[in-house]
């Protein structure tokens, strides 16, 4: 039998691969947990329905991983990037998460997080040779 490598937009792989990877996972976790999915998206929309900002991300197993958190810069400073995180922060209790995790870049949000009593886990020095990649989670039991 041979192998070979290919390098190529192929969606049914990239279906098949992600479904190959859950239903191997599903062995390892309780029956409450198994088929725990949802995507969350939310946005911040102006007056004239233009979207300002938003939040995406998803629940998995016991978790929400917030893979996206932005508002626009001309709309920061109002309050808008906190509304959407404690937003979050209710869909996860909402759907019995026990934390919540995410990642930010030494230039974005750190110090936002942590005001919000999300604690680095782990780090990357050298990203992008002169920042850090910080992993942060936030317990909410």
């Amino acid at each position: 039998m041979q192998f070979h490598i290919t390098k190529e937009t192929d969606k049914e792989a990239v279906k098949y691969i992600n479904n190959e990877l859950y239903q191997f996972n599903l062995e390892h976790f309780p029956e409450d947990l198994r088929g725990r999915y949802k995507e969350i998206n939310l946005f911040v929309r102006n007056e004239n329905d233009h979207v300002c900002g938003g939040l995406i991300g998803e629940i998995c197993w016991n978790w929400l991983e917030i893979q996206i958190l932005i508002v626009n810069e001309n709309v920061r400073k109002l309050g808008l990037g906190t509304k959407l995180l404690l937003e979050a922060e209710q869909v996860a209790r909402d759907n019995q998460c026990d934390f919540i995790k995410l990642d930010t870049l030494s230039f974005q949000a750190l110090d936002f997080y942590q005001k919000h009593d999300y604690e680095v886990y782990g780090c990357i020095d050298y990203v992008g040779r002169e920042h850090k990649h910080y992993y942060l989670k936030k317990d909410l039991k």
